[in-house]
């Protein structure tokens, strides 16, 4: 049974850089109306506290989510002849939004746009979509490792991108958080013992489906038919932190490792201090200590939440050394995992080839 590794990487990192002090000039409002009565440096400085984001990047006005999705994907398939795709499998949750127009446009699908962006004339390279909230682009990686093991795919391009800026609020506090971005990467079939270990995913829809959804915005003046992006924060935040790290060692266990030989945790970059709880929480499992910042490499100060588009984007970064000291070399244990909308969790293991 052929192994699945990961051949090319390739991301868009949008060229507007957005800092705090571009929320100076908002009006913020809370869920029931009511105007904040904080000075809006205090907001920010709270929520710098919080989330340790400083700044987050945003498409121009001309780019779309198709478009950064197809410009991280020429970065992943540099020197491959890309009629040689077997599927492409883009992770997103909103579509084409128009800078001037709020609807989401999904039709035809975003990966089918970058397949048509990319001029591949081949009927049998498969392009779809994947909604499954921030953890989209995961699952498609977990799903590219099917085709793959099943003998079905030996090709496989799997693709992160989202526009968070399109549908954020403006009189919401949590719209400080969200960014745009795309990351892509080639996956390929092998038969050496490296790549996918194993992977684990899970839905929790009983209490928690609504805590990532649709709403109005807070503003009382704004259109009341437009919806944007709301999110119980605190309530994720428990949600997270208790059930990321479990399917971590769920993953780890299913590969016979422990953490102490992973090098690497790549988590999706939601909240820096969550992500850090999430951490302590898995080294609580395994009754270990070690520096988070030697294991957890963070992107989010200077990229913000670009939702599936964080972890491709954190990986291709790491293999191009710019992410400061945090290298992966070949025989390195890596995890991935990714919490969203859904709710959602997903977490996959691999060894670097």
């Amino acid at each position: 049974m052929p192994n699945t590794i990961i051949t090319g990487t390739g991301s868009y990192i949008p060229t507007l850089n957005i800092d705090n002090e571009y929320f100076l000039s908002h009006e913020f409002y809370g869920a029931d109306g009511g105007k904040n009565q904080k000075s809006n440096t205090d907001i920010i400085r709270k929520f710098n506290e919080i989330t340790c984001i400083n700044e987050r990047r945003y498409v121009t006005d001309d780019m779309n989510t198709s478009d950064i999705a197809f410009i991280s994907a020429e970065g992943a398939l540099e020197g491959v002849d890309r009629e040689t795709l077997d599927y492409i499998l883009v992770g997103h949750n909103f579509g084409d939004v128009q800078a001037d127009n709020p609807q989401s446009d999904m039709v035809p699908s975003i990966a089918s746009r970058v397949k048509h962006k990319l001029r591949i004339k081949n009927p049998y390279t498969v392009a779809y979509d994947v909604l499954f909230g921030c953890p989209g682009w995961l699952q498609g990686m977990i799903l590219a490792d099917y085709y793959i093991r099943s003998g079905d795919a030996k090709r496989v391009l799997v693709i992160g991108a989202e526009t968070l800026s399109r549908i954020s609020d403006p009189h919401d506090i949590d719209s400080m958080i969200y960014s745009d971005g795309a990351g892509a990467v080639l996956v390929e079939a092998t038969d050496r013992e490296v790549g996918i270990l194993s992977h684990v995913s899970r839905s929790d829809t009983f209490d928690e489906a609504y805590l990532l959804r649709l709403g109005r915005s807070y503003g009382p003046n704004y259109d009341e038919k437009r919806l944007f992006l709301k999110m119980d924060g605190h309530e994720i935040y428990k949600y997270a932190v208790r059930t990321v790290a479990e399917a971590v060692k769920q993953s780890l266990d299913k590969a016979g490792l422990s953490l102490s030989g992973v090098k690497k945790v790549l988590i999706h970059q939601a909240n820096q201090k969550m992500d850090e709880a999430i951490l302590k929480r898995l080294f609580k499992l395994y009754q270990t200590e070690k520096n988070p910042e030697d294991i957890m490499p963070m992107t989010i100060s200077w990229l913000g939440n670009s939702s599936v588009a964080t972890l491709p984007t954190l990986f291709d970064l790491l293999q191009r050394g710019k992410l400061n000291n945090h290298i992966l070399h070949s025989g390195d244990i890596a995890v991935f995992a990714s919490v969203g909308a859904g709710m959602n969790i997903n977490s996959m293991v691999y060894k670097m080839p």
